[in-house]
């Protein structure tokens, strides 16, 4: 043992250097691996469209909130989500962060309303989640913007009874392969299912505004703008549609021909899909090729129907039998034809009138929301616009409900469904924000049932006291 002794110090010292020379590698590999969690975090964010509802319009800061997302419960601001300690998540945890995301649990307990589509985030993946962590604590700029604050009426604005919905609603279980589909299939069912979160607008609501699990992706209402049905039905869905061009409509929002996204679905073009590499986007085509079909109010495919017209030329030249709609007529001329072109069939930067999904269908929802609040899309360099006619936009040539009833009801006439007509109460419930779901209907019943209710308990409490003291005075 001894003899051992004096080989002990070069063995120290050799060891020390060989750990010396690990330290940088080992310390460059997590470094490394560090990048690669944040990176594949952006991706994921990206994916989410996180930045669509948590950046305000008008150059607000990325992730800093204050979007103001109008329900059929009332506008509802999106919060901020950079890592400030004083107005963002700074100091949530990972389980704090991940609880939120997909619980629909702010870190104070307090409920959120799932105009966050957590109800879809809840399937994000643990490993997923890690890397959302990591991108918005290390690459999210801070930002100490405080958002308004949401205010509902009552009984919304209860943020606690969300967790009675939450039961009742809120499916926990995380994305799980299908062992029987491809891989590519499994992934855009992942991105189309959980990140895209596709089934928060396309899948129609029962009356308590959850998701009806019975028709996935067949069509629901957005506030004033129409989800269409995203099945692969041929006729109501888009299994008419070649791969070619829901890949072109995922990626650009534009498919000359047949549909451009306008209101929420341009925002997610904008903020997430044109942004994602191209076997992400064949990914979620395979999958919404492959989604059952629902059939829904068509008889045609929406972007069969309409033609080129002749009317606008036919009533400025006063010739018999122009078009009896004049109102319509000179709306539609003097406001829309110098774009879309006086027969409807548009050009490079505007698009035709007929064969398109908004004035082919069965419902003219987004065609009196195009009116109302235009077209703002940007992809790459290419900038499609058209101006807001609404009542309360800032353009000139603003419209009356009136009005916008009649060049609806003209431009669906003679270049879309003729068979479906608009009223001017039509327009003003679009404008309004849409359909109110029953839970919304009841509301206003909700304060008198509190009221009744509250008395009701002190009225039995009150007998009960009075009785005790009857048996005590008899005792």
């Amino acid at each position: 043992m001894p003899k051992l002794l004096p080989a002990l110090p070069p063995l120290f010292l050799c060891l020390t250097a060989l750990a010396a020379s690990f330290g940088p590698a080992l310390a460059e590999d997590k470094n490394a691996a560090s990048l690669d969690l944040i990176s594949r975090g952006r991706y994921l964010a990206t994916a989410a469209d996180c930045a669509a509802c948590h950046t305000a319009p008008h150059g607000g800061a990325p992730f800093a909130g204050g979007y103001g997302i109008d329900t059929p419960l009332g506008k509802i601001f999106s919060t901020n989500i950079t890592p400030s300690k004083t107005s963002g998540i700074g100091d949530y945890s990972e389980e704090e962060f991940a609880r939120a995301v997909r619980d629909g649990v702010a870190r104070d307990g307090s409920h959120l309303y799932p105009a966050m589509p957590y109800t879809a985030y809840a399937k994000i993946t643990d490993d997923d989640m890690k890397a959302l962590y990591a991108y918005f604590m290390n690459e999210v700029k801070a930002d100490d913007h405080k958002p308004e604050r949401t205010e509902l009426p009552f009984p919304f604005s209860m943020r606690s009874s969300m967790a009675v919905w939450n039961m009742l609603f809120l499916d926990k279980i995380r994305f799980e392969s299908n062992p029987t589909k491809s891989a590519e299939w499994n992934h855009g069912a992942y991105l189309a299912e959980a990140l895209e979160h596709c089934g928060t607008c396309h899948t129609p609501r029962n009356g308590l505004m959850a998701e009806d699990g019975s028709l996935p992706l067949a069509g629901g209402t957005v506030g004033p703008w129409f989800a269409p049905n995203i099945t692969s039905d041929k006729v109501a869905g888009i299994g008419g549609w070649s791969d070619a061009d829901l890949i072109q409509y995922l990626k650009t929002g534009s498919v000359p021909g047949k549909a451009q996204a306008a209101g929420p679905m341009a925002e997610a073009v904008e903020n997430s899909l044109q942004h994602l590499p191209d076997e992400d986007i064949k990914a979620i085509v395979t999958y919404l090729k492959d989604v059952p079909a629902v059939a829904g109010g068509d008889e045609k495919p929406r972007s069969d129907l309409g033609k080129a017209s002749t009317e606008v030329e036919a009533s400025l030249r006063g010739l018999p039998g122009q078009e009896p709609n004049e109102n319509g007529c000179h709306i539609f001329s003097g406001s829309c034809a110098s774009c879309h072109q006086p027969e409807g069939q548009g050009n490079l930067h505007y698009p035709s009138l007929f064969n398109n999904t908004a004035t082919g269908g069965h419902r003219a929802d987004n065609l009196i929301a195009t009116i109302l609040y235009g077209v703002h899309r940007t992809v790459g360099e290419t900038v499609a616009f058209m101006p807001a006619f609404g009542p309360d936009a800032s353009y000139t040539d603003r419209l009356s409900d009136d009005d916008i009833a009649d060049v609806t009801n003209y431009v669906l006439a003679n270049y879309g469904n003729p068979a479906v007509k608009v009223s001017a109460a039509d327009v003003a419930l679009i404008r309004q924000g849409g359909e109110k779901p029953l839970i919304v209907k009841l509301a206003p019943l909700a304060a008198p049932a509190a009221v009744a209710g509250a008395v009701l308990i002190i009225g039995l409490l009150t007998w009960i006291l009075m009785r005790r003291r009857s048996r005590h005075a008899q005792a």
